[in-house]
């Protein structure tokens, strides 16, 4: 049986531009530059980075929500590269998005109930009073009260709308979840809940995830295996164990010196290792 996602060769330049008059491409920006990874049914693959690695580009990229300009995105063994907007629909119910900023990405004029039904209105899944029901629901399962129903984006914090994400990104029952650095804008206390929170999810939906990050040790914690990815390339891939443990590549084991260790002797001579 095939990997739920397959992903070869996948490339996404953007061209700079430059003329008063006439704009010419004088170069490109190389954000994804020929990546290949796979996700099987109901594991999690890590890729990690630093911001500007490619790694946002590379998601919206798998999703068609820009389009590569080369290379193969396969879904349950289904080209998805090259299809439009129409033909992508039906498809939009089995991956589905968590964003970094739990804020922007609900729209703040909208109520919970509104935001988190939406998709299920959408693809006709429920409406009215049943509508009403599975959102409820949603957010009960993924923390929050049945009665958040009527309340607005403005009214929760940073880790209550983060889980209002969640609840959105689940109501179509998917098969694949992209989160795309899903807990780098909350605190520390609050990273762990919703990390826990994608776990038993996971245990609870058999959901597969794409999980975006650039801090390899929260990546390593929810991760079957992680992809490393830097300059637009994955520069090394594994188990979770083997890349954090035996990490092959200079890039890999900056990453891993970059990890806060509460003990500061052994953050020192875990840097000065690093360096040599």
């Amino acid at each position: 049986m095939s990997a739920l996602l397959e992903v070869t060769d996948l490339v996404k330049h953007f061209p700079v531009k430059r003329g008063i008059l006439i704009d010419r491409e004088v170069d490109q920006v190389r954000a994804v530059d020929g990546i290949g990874f796979e996700v099987e049914r109901g594991e999690t693959l890590g890729l990690v980075g630093e911001s500007g690695s490619g790694k946002s580009t590379a998601c919206r990229a798998v999703l068609q929500l820009i389009k590569p300009t080369s290379g193969s995105v396969k879904f349950e063994g289904r080209e998805l590269a090259g299809l439009g907007r129409r033909q992508m629909r039906p498809l939009r119910r089995e991956m589905q998005m968590i964003f970094q900023d739990p804020y922007a990405s609900l729209n703040p004029r909208k109520r919970i109930g509104q935001i988190v039904g939406d998709p299920l209105k959408r693809q006709g899944v429920a409406s009215g009073s049943e509508l009403r029901r599975q959102v409820q629901e949603l957010l009960e399962r993924v923390g929050l009260s049945s009665e958040h129903y009527y309340r607005f984006p403005h009214e929760f914090s940073g880790g209550q709308r983060q889980r209002i994400g969640i609840a959105r990104a689940l109501s179509l029952k998917p098969k694949l979840v992209i989160c795309d650095e899903p807990v780098s804008a909350l605190d520390v206390s609050i990273q762990a809940q919703i990390v826990n929170l994608l776990d038993d999810l996971q245990d609870e939906f058999g959901l597969a995830y794409l999980f975006v990050a650039h801090d390899i040790g929260v990546v390593r914690h929810i991760s079957d295996r992680i992809a490393v990815m830097n300059e637009g390339k994955i520069v090394e891939q594994g188990t979770a164990d083997q890349v954090c443990e035996t990490p092959k590549h200079d890039y890999t084991k900056k990453l891993l010196a970059a990890v806060p260790i509460p003990d500061p002797r052994e953050s020192r001579e875990r840097r000065a290792g690093s360096v040599r």
